[in-house]
């Protein structure tokens, strides 16, 4: 189970990836194997509400006045 809900988006990325090269290896036992999908779940779940938490921090900071400033290119002439 993911015991530290603080840890950063780099540092639970690397423990997603070490339990699918370790899931990947097959020798495994089955109620292992679960216990260590069911951590990579939640790995996975903090790691997209923190990105969820930064695109709604960017929507914020490229809002002007509550309103969402449309996203365009300059073409230079």
């Amino acid at each position: 189970m993911v015991k530290d809900e603080n840890i950063t988006f780099e540092e639970a990325m690397k423990k997603l990836e070490l339990i699918v090269e370790r899931l990947e290896e097959g020798d495994v036992p089955l109620e292992e194997a679960i216990s260590i999908y069911k951590d990579g779940m939640e790995l996975s779940k903090l790691c997209h509400n923190k990105l969820k938490n930064v695109e709604e921090q960017l929507v914020q900071i490229l809002t002007v006045d509550g309103e969402k400033e449309p996203f365009t290119i300059q073409e230079e002439e």
